[in-house]
């Protein structure tokens, strides 16, 4: 509605959205996505070049006018910036004064130094405009009658903003619930779901895991007491024998909703068919070996999968120019007959969180794919790694249902399955987890879900999710 006493906004607005709708119609060619991708990347290197004191220092030998196309030759002229840049620069990387923004956000700064994240008017047009177009194809189907709750992981965080913004922009209502919150907490925000009655939920993986877990233990059935159809993950690692299994203890469908972060904001949405989709209309996209930094070569299908590089293609108060994200992907080539004409992602955890295990290197998420691809009807999980006499074990930790209704965990089936991807042997066990593996969105993947006991002395990371977990409201 802001942009009614601004006309110059309503204009941009109303442009942005044409262009987003085009390009999510099908209307784009290859050859005009390449074209405006180019500009908006000179446009952005000049705007930050004038505006950012960090890069005008950082990007004081690059002329944007010497970039002539989008070539990996030519993009390692540029240099990167990374989450390094970002603690030691602080303000300095930002383009426009805070005053200039329209609202303040920051990074959790559970394991370093917290980094302004403040939105402009031009930063949350473009972004929730393209969110809004992509959900679009997610809640259509449901009908127009829907009331959504939200349920974030900070105030300071854009998650309520940001989706309570696009809820608006379909109709649809909304209800913001924050499950920690001392004033909320888990039985206010579980009768709020059930009473409105709401229909759709926005959280993490792990919340909508917590939730289930405190609903069956108030004696309510998620499936049968609620009336959730869809459910948006975000914030975390998700690999899709999560997202199914949440699906089946609530009962809905269950996407992976969006790939962002504070510092990049989105990057990645779904679409109807749940494919998570890269936005290249506000990024572009680069795939680098995270060891050498070069731009790695597709493969015969035409996938690149190493570290997500990202360049803004707005111009707003915080792009960012060659980040690089410090996650690992696989990316796919847009592909005929899915729900949008926009490449696919798959985050597979952070780079830094590959295991070792057996011997063998693994992602969080194919890690996690692994040992939750037959198990249904849990309410939670977590892995253990241990050394004994100089071999890898794992043990999967898995609370379940106190009735066990609806729980399909074959041990037999899902341990040869580790033993032929890795190697080692897997125990099972079951009971209640606590809370660490709540803290995934305000730590790491790694750190709420894995207990590596191979590692001599306990990394920061960890002890950082334990702390939290410690301080949350139960």
């Amino acid at each position: 509605m802001f942009t009614v006493f601004n006309e110059e906004l309503a204009r941009t607005a109303r442009e942005i959205r044409d262009r987003q709708l085009s390009f999510a119609a099908g209307e784009w060619s290859d050859q005009q996505l390449t074209e405006y991708q180019l500009t908006e990347l000179r446009a952005t290197v000049a705007y930050v070049k004038k505006n950012s004191p960090f890069y005008a220092r950082h990007l004081a030998d690059v002329d944007p006018a010497q970039i002539t196309s989008l070539d990996p030759e030519q993009l390692a002229a540029v240099p990167f910036t990374t989450k390094d840049d970002l603690r030691r620069e602080f303000e300095a990387v930002l383009s426009l004064p805070l005053s200039k923004a329209w609202i303040f956000y920051e990074t959790t700064g559970t394991t370093g130094r917290s980094t302004p994240c403040p939105r402009d008017n031009t930063d949350s047009l473009h972004n929730n405009t393209a969110l809004t177009v992509y959900y679009d194809t997610v809640f259509r189907p449901y009908g127009d009658e829907q009331i959504i709750g939200v349920s974030g992981p900070t105030e300071l965080h854009a998650f309520g903003d940001t989706f309570g913004d696009v809820c608006r922009n379909l109709g649809h209502a909304v209800a913001k619930m924050w499950p920690h919150s001392p004033m909320v907490g888990y039985d206010r925000a579980l009768e709020t779901l059930r009473v409105l009655p709401a229909t759709g939920l926005f959280s993490t993986p792990g919340m909508a895991l917590s939730l289930a877990k405190k609903a069956h233990a108030a004696g309510l059935d998620p499936r049968r007491d609620f009336g959730i159809d869809v459910i948006m993950c975000t914030g975390e690692l998700a690999s899709p024998s999560l997202l199914e299994n949440i699906g089946e203890v609530w009962g809905a469908k269950v996407y992976n909703a969006l790939y962002a972060s504070q510092e990049a904001s989105v990057m990645g949405a779904s679409g109807a068919d749940g494919g998570l989709y890269a936005a290249p209309l506000l990024n572009l996209y680069e795939v680098i070996d995270p060891d050498t930094g070069r731009a790695v070569e597709p493969g015969p299908d035409g996938v690149r999968t190493g570290e997500l590089v990202v360049t803004s293609l707005y111009q707003g108060s915080k792009p960012l120019v060659r980040y690089r994200t410090g996650d690992l992907v696989r990316l796919t080539p847009v592909a005929a007959g899915r729900t949008l004409p926009a490449p696919t992602l798959e985050v597979l955890g952070r780079t830094r969180d590959a295991l070792v295990i057996g011997g063998h290197r693994i992602s969080g998420y194919d890690l996690e794919e692994l040992l939750l691809t037959h198990p249904r009807g849990y309410l939670d999980y977590q892995v253990v790694i241990d050394a004994v006499d100089g071999q890898d074990e794992l043990t999967l930790r898995l609370e379940l249902p106190s009735d066990g209704a609806d729980v399909r965990i074959d041990e037999a089936l899902i341990g040869d399955a580790v033993a032929g991807r890795l190697g080692v042997p897997l125990r099972f066990e079951y009971g209640a987890l606590g809370s660490v593996t709540t803290t995934g969105a305000m730590v790491s993947w790694k750190a709420a879900r894995v207990e590596d006991r191979r590692l001599a002395v306990a990394d920061d990371e960890r002890a950082a999710a334990l702390a939290v977990a410690g301080g949350r409201a139960q």
